[in-house]
């Protein structure tokens, strides 16, 4: 029996890579087979778990952060010139700022100059993670970034997010979480305004350029930029459908499991290609309207320990539930 566990991060607690080698080790224990294939959406971990499935180098270069306050950043590339980077890495809303939290001033000039740096290394694909930043600046800074240092060069670009939301929304959906005041919100909307405007093509109205602050949007709309889901593009290149193809069961997890988890989140992703396969699910916490109905088995897991039972638990149900196949007695999901 070969269970496939594929867990995003539960963020701020467990990385995606140690919640996979958590319930790994639970179903190993039982002596059945485990392969962990930790995943993220476009945001948290994302670079991380595509330069580690893909062999990639990491590369450490100094950058600016949001407020231009000197930060070293790392990011991914492959021998075949693929580079992969979070925007967080250098724009991201946890990185310090010695001169305060000021979200009308935060740009994305930082994380501009480690697209530069892949460039300048060889990188004909440029792929940025689009998830957590700081900034609402319509990808203004990365713009005067890419522009002052030589351009593309001939290199494509990706952004991966997990967002739908046009340019012109960006401070409303986004701004109140980065810091903003209504007042502030107003003044980012009419900034993003003018900074279309000046654009060779206008990203307003364009679905899922709005992701960080309008970054997406700028870049597609100056460099035509391919935007693509986060969750799609990760599955995709770490061949999620041959690995699922020889699967038994998937173990899919999250920090919390709600309502929206089905809604176009990773989790939604996995189950849609998955087949038939039986999907469990191992959550840090739910919530009252979860949708626990649309998995074989739900088990709440807050530490390693508990991750390890609940690999261990699912490893044994599923067993029973094949014999019980097996034997011609239906069982249920």
């Amino acid at each position: 029996m070969k269970i496939l566990v594929v867990p995003d991060s539960f963020k701020g607690t467990f990385t995606a890579a140690e919640v996979a080698a958590a319930i790994a080790g639970g179903i190993r224990s039982t002596g059945a087979s485990a392969e962990e294939m930790p995943v993220a959406d476009g945001g948290e971990g994302t670079e991380e778990i595509l330069g580690a499935a893909l062999g990639a180098a990491r590369i450490f270069v100094p950058t600016v952060g949001p407020w231009r306050d000197p930060v070293s950043a790392s990011y991914s590339l492959t021998s075949d010139g693929t580079a992969y980077i979070n925007l967080a890495a250098a724009s991201g809303i946890t990185l310090p700022a010695p001169g305060g939290r000021n979200p009308l001033t935060a740009d994305t000039y930082g994380t501009g100059l480690i697209m530069v740096d892949a460039i300048s290394r060889g990188a004909k694909q440029v792929v940025v993670a689009a998830g957590g930043s700081a900034t609402t600046d319509g990808g203004a800074g990365a713009i005067m970034a890419i522009t002052d240092n030589g351009g593309l060069r001939g290199a494509m670009i990706t952004i991966l997010s997990d967002v739908t939301t046009p340019f012109e929304d960006a401070a409303v959906v986004f701004g109140p979480q980065k810091g903003a005041r209504p007042d502030e919100v107003t003044l980012l909307t009419e900034r993003l305004h003018k900074i279309a405007a000046t654009l060779p093509k206008d990203p307003r109205g364009v679905p899922a350029t709005g992701a960080a602050g309008g970054f997406s949007g700028g870049l597609w709309a100056q460099f035509d930029a391919h935007l693509s889901s986060g969750a799609d593009y990760v599955l995709d290149a770490m061949d999620f459908e041959a690995a699922v193809s020889d699967a038994d069961a998937v173990v899919v997890g999250e920090g919390r499991l709600d309502s929206q988890t089905l809604q176009g989140k990773i989790i939604s992703v996995i189950m849609a290609r998955s087949g038939s396969v039986p999907i469990y699910a191992v959550v840090g916490s739910l919530t009252e309207d979860a949708p626990q109905d649309a998995f074989a088995q739900v088990l709440i897991a807050t530490d390693e320990t508990r991750m390890r039972a609940a690999g261990a638990q699912i490893a044994r149900v599923h067993a029973q539930a094949a014999a019980l196949r097996s034997d011609g007695t239906p069982s249920s999901r």
